[in-house]
């Protein structure tokens, strides 16, 4: 399975900031969400992987640590979207007719930013290097953790269901919240989404 968290409450996610690139640590809340990830995934993880940003790299520590893995690894792949001139800035002044546009074209990206497209390109190829060959890696019971952020998460769940990228504004996702992609017969699919922190995994509280 591919668990993918979202990290916990930032300062900017409190402040109500279009936060992509921009480094804004966890608030104390953020940290006890992180504290309930792990307690809930328990034992059941064998590999936690985040994004680069802090926010999301401060979590996974927390989470790892919980749940006996040593190390974490960093892969750039999950990294949020840019919102290149946009970053930081407060979700209720952006323009309405920019979030209309973002809304109708995937391809669009803000001045010296990315398009949600692009996102989708990556994080689709990280998904598939994480679930690995028949009976390998998240394909077998394996417990992968993604440590991401809200438009990483929303492009492997479009993955998972074989769908566009706009379905991303179909979406929330809250902070500390599990999404969970498993892999069967057909393909990848879709088993839980924004669960809550201290949700943990049916059936699997060990390693084996």
């Amino acid at each position: 399975m591919l668990l993918l968290v979202r990290h916990g409450e930032s300062e900017g996610n409190a402040a109500g900031l279009l936060l992509g690139r921009l480094e804004s640590p966890l608030t104390e809340r953020g940290r006890d969400q992180a504290s309930l990830l792990g307690s809930g995934l328990g034992q059941a993880v064998d590999r936690v992987v985040c994004s680069p940003l802090g926010r999301a790299c401060q979590t996974a520590e927390i989470v790892a640590e919980a749940c006996g893995v040593a190390t974490v690894d960093v892969d750039e792949r999950w990294i949020e979207v840019d919102y290149g001139d946009l970053d930081g800035t407060p979700l209720a002044t952006v323009p309405g007719d920019l979030w209309q546009r973002w809304r109708r074209d995937p391809a669009f990206a803000p001045p010296r930013g990315e398009a949600l497209a692009d996102v989708g390109r990556r994080v689709r190829t990280a998904c598939f290097e994480l679930v690995g060959d028949d009976g390998g890696m998240a394909r077998a019971e394996r417990h992968v953790v993604i440590v991401s952020h809200v438009s990483p998460i929303k492009a492997a769940v479009a993955w998972a269901l074989g769908v566009g990228d706009e379905v991303a504004w179909r979406m929330f996702l809250a902070t500390g919240s599990i999404t969970v992609l498993g892999w069967g017969a057909t393909g990848p699919s879709l088993h839980g989404f924004n669960l809550p922190p201290g949700w943990s995994p049916p059936g699997r509280q060990e390693h084996a």
